[in-house]
Protein backbone atom coordinates (compact mmCIF):
# COMPACT_ATOMS: atom_id res chain seq x y z
CA UNK A 1 0.00 0.00 0.00
CA UNK A 2 1.32 3.45 -0.89
CA UNK A 3 2.35 5.35 2.26
CA UNK A 4 0.14 8.28 1.23
CA UNK A 5 -3.45 8.27 -0.03
CA UNK A 6 -5.46 11.20 -1.36
CA UNK A 7 -8.86 12.39 -0.22
CA UNK A 8 -10.24 11.22 -3.57
CA UNK A 9 -8.90 7.72 -2.92
CA UNK A 10 -10.32 7.62 0.58
CA UNK A 11 -13.73 8.88 -0.54
CA UNK A 12 -13.82 6.10 -3.13
CA UNK A 13 -12.83 3.38 -0.65
CA UNK A 14 -14.43 4.66 2.55
CA UNK A 15 -17.17 2.03 2.49
CA UNK A 16 -14.77 -0.88 1.94
CA UNK A 17 -15.32 -3.48 4.65
CA UNK A 18 -11.62 -4.06 5.19
CA UNK A 19 -10.77 -0.36 5.59
CA UNK A 20 -10.52 1.45 8.94
CA UNK A 21 -9.83 5.18 9.31
CA UNK A 22 -7.87 5.93 12.49
CA UNK A 23 -8.02 9.52 13.72
CA UNK A 24 -5.02 10.33 15.92
CA UNK A 25 -5.42 14.04 16.58
CA UNK A 26 -3.44 15.22 19.58
CA UNK A 27 -3.33 18.36 21.72
CA UNK A 28 -0.05 18.19 23.62
CA UNK A 29 -1.29 15.66 26.13
CA UNK A 30 -4.74 17.21 26.61
CA UNK A 31 -6.75 14.14 25.65
CA UNK A 32 -10.09 15.82 26.37
CA UNK A 33 -9.45 18.63 23.88
CA UNK A 34 -8.24 16.24 21.19
CA UNK A 35 -11.20 13.93 21.65
CA UNK A 36 -13.56 16.91 21.64
CA UNK A 37 -12.15 18.00 18.27
CA UNK A 38 -12.77 14.48 16.98
CA UNK A 39 -16.34 14.44 18.26
CA UNK A 40 -17.08 17.81 16.68
CA UNK A 41 -16.10 16.60 13.20
CA UNK A 42 -14.49 13.45 11.84
CA UNK A 43 -14.46 11.35 8.71
CA UNK A 44 -17.47 8.98 8.74
CA UNK A 45 -16.78 5.70 10.48
CA UNK A 46 -13.47 6.82 11.98
CA UNK A 47 -12.11 5.35 15.17
CA UNK A 48 -10.06 7.45 17.60
CA UNK A 49 -6.65 6.43 18.92
CA UNK A 50 -4.86 8.39 21.64
CA UNK A 51 -1.15 9.03 21.25
CA UNK A 52 -0.62 8.98 25.02
CA UNK A 53 -2.42 5.70 25.74
CA UNK A 54 -2.64 3.74 22.48
CA UNK A 55 0.57 4.70 20.67
CA UNK A 56 2.89 5.08 23.64
CA UNK A 57 3.58 3.76 27.11
CA UNK A 58 4.18 7.05 28.88
CA UNK A 59 6.65 6.63 31.76
CA UNK A 60 6.79 8.49 35.03
CA UNK A 61 10.44 9.31 34.35
CA UNK A 62 11.26 10.50 30.79
CA UNK A 63 14.91 9.58 31.40
CA UNK A 64 13.80 6.01 30.74
CA UNK A 65 12.87 6.14 27.07
CA UNK A 66 11.72 9.72 26.67
CA UNK A 67 8.20 11.14 26.78
CA UNK A 68 6.58 8.74 24.30
CA UNK A 69 8.31 5.34 24.38
CA UNK A 70 6.71 2.56 22.42
CA UNK A 71 4.13 0.32 24.07
CA UNK A 72 4.76 -3.40 24.20
CA UNK A 73 3.93 -4.82 20.73
CA UNK A 74 1.29 -7.13 22.24
CA UNK A 75 -0.39 -4.24 24.06
CA UNK A 76 -0.42 -2.20 20.87
CA UNK A 77 -2.06 -5.01 18.91
CA UNK A 78 -4.63 -5.47 21.68
CA UNK A 79 -5.49 -1.78 21.47
CA UNK A 80 -5.89 -2.08 17.70
CA UNK A 81 -8.11 -5.15 18.06
CA UNK A 82 -10.30 -3.31 20.58
CA UNK A 83 -10.97 -0.77 17.83
CA UNK A 84 -11.67 -3.36 15.14
CA UNK A 85 -8.25 -3.43 13.49
CA UNK A 86 -6.95 -6.89 12.64
CA UNK A 87 -4.69 -8.84 10.32
CA UNK A 88 -6.77 -8.20 7.21
CA UNK A 89 -7.45 -4.51 7.85
CA UNK A 90 -6.20 -1.69 5.70
CA UNK A 91 -5.59 1.32 7.92
CA UNK A 92 -5.67 4.98 6.90
CA UNK A 93 -4.40 7.43 9.51
CA UNK A 94 -5.67 10.97 9.90
CA UNK A 95 -4.67 13.98 11.99
CA UNK A 96 -4.76 17.77 11.78
CA UNK A 97 -0.99 18.36 11.93
CA UNK A 98 0.03 17.59 8.37
CA UNK A 99 0.47 13.92 9.20
CA UNK A 100 2.88 14.51 12.11
CA UNK A 101 0.95 12.24 14.49
CA UNK A 102 -0.50 9.96 11.82
CA UNK A 103 3.04 9.14 10.70
CA UNK A 104 3.77 7.72 14.16
CA UNK A 105 0.93 5.21 13.76
CA UNK A 106 2.05 4.46 10.19
CA UNK A 107 5.56 3.74 11.47
CA UNK A 108 4.31 1.62 14.38
CA UNK A 109 2.21 -0.54 12.09
CA UNK A 110 5.24 -1.17 9.89
CA UNK A 111 7.27 -1.86 13.04
CA UNK A 112 4.95 -4.73 14.05
CA UNK A 113 4.81 -6.04 10.47
CA UNK A 114 1.46 -4.66 9.29
CA UNK A 115 2.19 -2.85 6.03
CA UNK A 116 -1.37 -2.36 4.76
CA UNK A 117 -1.47 1.22 5.97
CA UNK A 118 -1.25 4.79 4.72
CA UNK A 119 -1.55 8.42 5.84
CA UNK A 120 -4.29 10.66 4.45
CA UNK A 121 -2.59 13.48 2.56
CA UNK A 122 -3.71 16.79 4.00
CA UNK A 123 -5.58 15.09 6.84
CA UNK A 124 -8.92 16.18 8.22
CA UNK A 125 -8.27 19.81 7.24
CA UNK A 126 -8.13 18.98 3.53
CA UNK A 127 -11.13 16.65 3.84
CA UNK A 128 -13.21 19.45 5.35
CA UNK A 129 -11.87 22.11 2.97
CA UNK A 130 -13.19 19.99 0.11
CA UNK A 131 -16.59 19.95 1.87
CA UNK A 132 -16.69 16.19 2.11
CA UNK A 133 -19.03 14.36 4.45
CA UNK A 134 -18.28 14.44 8.15
CA UNK A 135 -19.75 12.82 11.26
CA UNK A 136 -20.20 14.18 14.75
CA UNK A 137 -20.26 12.39 18.05
CA UNK A 138 -18.10 9.85 19.86
CA UNK A 139 -16.26 7.13 18.02
CA UNK A 140 -17.92 3.75 17.77
CA UNK A 141 -15.44 0.89 18.01
CA UNK A 142 -15.56 -1.61 15.20
CA UNK A 143 -16.33 -5.27 15.65
CA UNK A 144 -13.45 -7.37 17.01
CA UNK A 145 -11.41 -8.65 14.06
CA UNK A 146 -11.64 -12.32 13.18
CA UNK A 147 -7.84 -12.48 13.16
CA UNK A 148 -6.04 -9.99 15.42
CA UNK A 149 -2.64 -8.77 14.32
CA UNK A 150 0.15 -10.99 15.58
CA UNK A 151 3.04 -8.63 16.25
CA UNK A 152 6.35 -9.31 14.58
CA UNK A 153 8.35 -6.26 15.67
CA UNK A 154 11.37 -5.34 13.58
CA UNK A 155 14.26 -4.33 15.86
CA UNK A 156 16.20 -2.97 12.89
CA UNK A 157 13.75 -0.06 12.66
CA UNK A 158 14.80 1.27 16.08
CA UNK A 159 17.96 3.10 17.13
CA UNK A 160 19.14 3.28 20.72
CA UNK A 161 21.22 5.93 22.46
CA UNK A 162 24.29 3.82 21.79
CA UNK A 163 23.39 3.61 18.10
CA UNK A 164 23.15 7.40 17.95
CA UNK A 165 26.52 7.77 19.69
CA UNK A 166 28.09 5.33 17.24
CA UNK A 167 26.56 7.12 14.26
CA UNK A 168 27.89 10.47 15.46
CA UNK A 169 31.36 9.01 16.06
CA UNK A 170 31.61 7.66 12.52
CA UNK A 171 30.12 10.75 10.90
CA UNK A 172 26.73 9.17 10.20
CA UNK A 173 23.60 11.20 9.53
CA UNK A 174 21.26 11.96 12.46
CA UNK A 175 18.25 14.12 11.54
CA UNK A 176 16.31 16.26 14.04
CA UNK A 177 12.67 16.82 13.03
CA UNK A 178 11.92 19.58 15.56
CA UNK A 179 11.60 23.22 14.57
CA UNK A 180 14.85 25.04 13.89
CA UNK A 181 14.19 27.24 16.94
CA UNK A 182 14.05 24.25 19.27
CA UNK A 183 17.09 22.74 17.57
CA UNK A 184 19.01 25.92 18.38
CA UNK A 185 17.78 25.84 21.96
CA UNK A 186 15.26 28.67 21.59
CA UNK A 187 11.64 28.59 22.75
CA UNK A 188 12.07 25.25 24.52
CA UNK A 189 8.92 24.89 26.60
CA UNK A 190 8.58 21.10 26.65
CA UNK A 191 11.87 19.59 27.79
CA UNK A 192 14.01 20.80 30.73
CA UNK A 193 16.89 22.01 28.54
CA UNK A 194 17.12 23.37 25.03
CA UNK A 195 19.52 22.46 22.28
CA UNK A 196 20.21 19.40 20.20
CA UNK A 197 22.20 16.19 19.98
CA UNK A 198 25.76 17.16 19.13
CA UNK A 199 26.32 16.31 15.49
CA UNK A 200 22.64 16.08 14.54
CA UNK A 201 21.38 17.96 11.48
CA UNK A 202 18.28 20.14 11.63
CA UNK A 203 15.51 18.74 9.40
CA UNK A 204 12.14 20.19 10.52
CA UNK A 205 9.30 17.89 9.50
CA UNK A 206 7.24 20.93 8.49
CA UNK A 207 9.50 21.35 5.46
CA UNK A 208 8.09 18.11 4.03
CA UNK A 209 4.78 19.92 3.51
CA UNK A 210 3.40 22.28 0.91
CA UNK A 211 2.61 25.39 3.01
CA UNK A 212 -0.45 26.21 0.89
CA UNK A 213 -2.15 22.81 0.84
CA UNK A 214 -0.75 21.12 3.95
CA UNK A 215 -0.02 18.04 1.80
CA UNK A 216 3.28 16.25 1.42
CA UNK A 217 5.53 17.63 -1.27
CA UNK A 218 5.96 15.57 -4.45
CA UNK A 219 8.37 12.64 -4.28
CA UNK A 220 10.96 14.34 -6.48
CA UNK A 221 10.97 17.47 -4.31
CA UNK A 222 11.28 15.40 -1.13
CA UNK A 223 14.13 13.43 -2.68
CA UNK A 224 15.97 16.65 -3.46
CA UNK A 225 15.32 17.94 0.06
CA UNK A 226 16.83 14.91 1.74
CA UNK A 227 19.75 14.80 -0.65
CA UNK A 228 20.59 18.35 0.42
CA UNK A 229 20.48 17.09 4.01
CA UNK A 230 22.92 14.30 3.17
CA UNK A 231 20.67 11.34 2.34
CA UNK A 232 22.08 9.60 -0.72
CA UNK A 233 20.62 6.37 -2.01
CA UNK A 234 19.49 3.99 0.73
CA UNK A 235 18.40 5.83 3.89
CA UNK A 236 18.59 2.76 6.14
CA UNK A 237 21.78 4.11 7.71
CA UNK A 238 20.09 7.38 8.72
CA UNK A 239 18.73 7.90 12.24
CA UNK A 240 15.70 10.17 12.75
CA UNK A 241 14.65 11.76 16.01
CA UNK A 242 12.65 14.72 17.33
CA UNK A 243 11.41 15.64 20.80
CA UNK A 244 9.85 12.32 21.77
CA UNK A 245 9.90 10.00 18.77
CA UNK A 246 6.66 11.20 17.17
CA UNK A 247 7.23 13.88 14.52
CA UNK A 248 10.50 12.18 13.51
CA UNK A 249 8.24 9.57 11.90
CA UNK A 250 7.11 12.26 9.46
CA UNK A 251 10.64 12.47 8.05
CA UNK A 252 10.68 8.67 7.79
CA UNK A 253 7.33 8.77 5.98
CA UNK A 254 8.62 11.46 3.62
CA UNK A 255 11.74 9.43 2.81
CA UNK A 256 9.59 6.37 2.18
CA UNK A 257 7.46 8.39 -0.21
CA UNK A 258 10.63 9.61 -1.93
CA UNK A 259 11.69 5.95 -2.27
CA UNK A 260 14.85 6.52 -0.28
CA UNK A 261 14.27 3.58 2.05
CA UNK A 262 13.42 3.36 5.74
CA UNK A 263 15.67 5.15 8.26
CA UNK A 264 15.80 4.10 11.90
CA UNK A 265 13.87 5.91 14.62
CA UNK A 266 15.50 6.95 17.88
CA UNK A 267 12.33 6.72 19.95
CA UNK A 268 13.63 8.39 23.11
CA UNK A 269 14.79 11.39 21.07
CA UNK A 270 15.72 14.70 22.71
CA UNK A 271 13.39 14.13 25.68
CA UNK A 272 15.54 11.17 26.73
CA UNK A 273 18.90 12.44 25.46
CA UNK A 274 18.76 15.86 27.13
CA UNK A 275 18.19 14.29 30.57
CA UNK A 276 21.44 12.29 30.46
CA UNK A 277 24.36 14.53 31.46
CA UNK A 278 26.86 12.06 29.99
CA UNK A 279 25.60 12.45 26.41
CA UNK A 280 27.07 15.03 24.00
CA UNK A 281 24.80 17.97 23.29
CA UNK A 282 24.75 21.52 22.18
CA UNK A 283 22.56 23.12 24.84
CA UNK A 284 20.99 26.54 24.81
CA UNK A 285 19.45 28.20 27.86
CA UNK A 286 15.78 27.62 28.53
CA UNK A 287 13.79 30.86 27.98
Amino acid sequence: MDPIVSTDWLAEHLADEDLVVCDVRWRGGDARTARQAFEEAHIPGSIYLDLETDLADVPEDPRLGGRHPLPAPEAFCEALAAHGVGQGTRVVRVDDMGGAIAARLWWMLHWIGHEACAVLDGGIARWQAEEREIERGPAIAGSPPQTPITPNPNPDMIATKDDVLEAIARGGLVLDARSFERYRGENETIDPVGGHIAGAVSAPFSENLDPETGCLLPSSVLRDRFRRLGVYGDASGVICHCGSGVTACHNILAMARARLGMPRLYVGSWSEWCRDPALPKTIGPRP
